[in-house]
């Protein structure tokens, strides 16, 4: 019955609050029902306060070091990121820390490198001969001199870049003597490569740094889990072990969800496999399909909302969201959920038991700055009904092209326990469900919209939902 929360968007203001805001919020959250954080890269990027964490560059500072023409990150200081870490764990919420392992970028030096250009819409096809280029592979973090970790990264350590700056253009550059990383999505033929400098991950010293760095992040920052990015680029051998050891050395669970962004619901079920079902996956097809309903002027048909989605064929493994940083308008996964359609998405993840759902902060508190009121008002009822009423047996009735709800019985756990929940993407309607008949001759309310309605001796009612609305009822005080 857990929820976790993204608690950043990717337009965050760059002035170091972050830190500072959740740690204040960390009692507030825990009061809705947030059990769960999904914090950003700490870690010092590129492009220094204005890195939104992933074009990483110095796993070891996390705000300490004057690097890239500063020593906080976007989000503060390296005391700061700690202090919020301790504050939402006191609160009883469990900390996610964000890896970025595919790539590093920013490096410190170039370094000449023998490398072949190879076609971008197909990385097995070689398209010029071998030739000198000038890589930017060469990483010594002169600003932390050696504190934590003495490992300097070179271009033994990766296996292609996109940029030659003896050239100064851009391609994909596969450096001589290397392959890209096999168990990765076959995408471009072979996805590998992403961005900034490629991690090559059939090179021990690679691997044995990752888990080196990993060892230390848990000593120090002391998180619960992990939001693992880029995995269909990353292969899918080296995520496994690295759990099995940091769980065995640590003795704890460390939940994992990995971002695997694949619209195939065949594509997560295949990586879950072959990565030992050592982690979560983002599910994404969920996502598309929320996306669509939102802009599909009523035609896509709501009996098949779940249909080819983890949740759907995985819920032990489903991590279900509505939107993220990277579904963001202006963002290259750009698939917004409208906002009309927002509230009932959240109530397909937060009032259904299957997966574990993922609140976006940009959602919640809103994005550039501008919240709406509206719905976050209505995900705080949602996520209170979730803890109070999402009890005891549940009924499904997806069985209309737009008009689809669901009931719990309740329970006698919770007192008053039992709820109905109707929404559609067309006009308003009506559905008879079923919620128990303990609740005959009991008053119903919608809590978005006041109407009521009285159970009958059979535990039935007819519940009603405006045109693309959503009702959500339950017993009256």
């Amino acid at each position: 019955m857990g929820v976790m929360m993204q608690y950043y968007e990717w337009y965050y203001p760059a002035d170091g609050s972050l830190w500072k805001k959740v740690k204040e919020d960390a009692e507030h959250l825990a009061k809705i029902g947030i059990t769960g954080i999904w914090l950003p890269p700490a870690y010092k990027g590129q492009a220094g306060v204005n890195d939104v964490g992933y074009g990483v560059y110095d796993l070891y500072d996390l705000g300490e070091f004057d690097q890239k023409g500063t020593v906080r990150t976007k989000y503060g200081t390296k005391q700061e990121y700690l202090d919020a870490v301790a504050a939402l764990q006191q609160e009883g919420i469990q900390v996610y820390v964000d890896m970025v392992f595919n790539h590093k970028m920013g490096a410190d030096e170039s370094e000449t490198v023998m490398a072949r250009e190879v076609n971008r819409g197909n990385r097995g096809q070689i398209q010029s001969g071998s030739r000198q280029i000038e890589a930017w592979t060469k990483f010594y973090f002169p600003g932390r001199k050696g504190k934590y970790s003495d490992f300097q990264w070179n271009r033994t350590h990766f296996d292609g870049v996109d940029w030659d700056q003896k050239e100064k253009r851009n391609g994909i550059f596969l450096f001589e003597g290397c392959q890209w990383d096999a168990q990765v999505d076959d995408e471009n033929g072979n996805y590998d490569y992403l961005m900034g400098a490629d991690l090559d991950f059939s090179n021990e010293e690679v691997r044995d740094e990752l888990t080196n760095f990993s060892r230390w992040y848990l000593d120090t920052v002391h998180m619960d889990g992990f939001r693992l990015d880029a995995n269909k680029h990353i292969s899918a051998s080296f995520f496994g072990p690295w759990l099995e050891t940091l769980r065995r050395e640590t003795g704890k669970e460390l939940f994992t969800v990995g971002e695997y962004w694949a619209k195939q619901v065949e594509d997560l079920e295949k990586y879950l496999h072959t990565s030992g079902n050592s982690m979560h996956l983002f599910d994404v097809p969920l996502h598309m399909n929320l996306h669509r309903a939102s802009c599909s002027n009523g035609q896509i048909d709501m009996r098949d909302i779940f249909k080819g989605t983890l949740v759907e064929r995985r819920p032990d493994r489903a991590v279900t969201f509505v939107e993220n940083h990277d579904t963001q308008e202006g963002q290259a996964l750009q698939s917004v959920v409208a906002d009309w359609f927002v509230p009932s998405a959240y109530a397909l993840i937060l009032l259904r038991p299957q997966g574990y759902p993922c609140v976006f902060y940009g959602n919640y508190y809103g994005t550039h700055g501008k919240e709406n009121r509206e719905i976050r008002e209505k995900l705080d009822m949602i996520l209170r009904m979730r803890t109070e009423k999402m009890h005891g047996v549940q009924h499904d009735y997806l069985d209309h092209p737009n008009i689809i709800g669901w009931t719990f019985e309740g329970d006698t756990e919770h007192l008053d326990s039992g709820l109905a929940v109707l929404l559609t993407d067309g006009p308003g309607g009506s559905k008879r469900m079923y919620v128990g008949t303990h609740f005959a001759d009991c008053t119903f309310r919608n809590l978005f919209g006041g109407q009521t309605v009285m159970i009958g001796q059979d535990g039935f009612a007819e519940f009603r939902v405006d045109g693309g609305q959503l009702s959500v009822w339950c017993k009256t005080e």
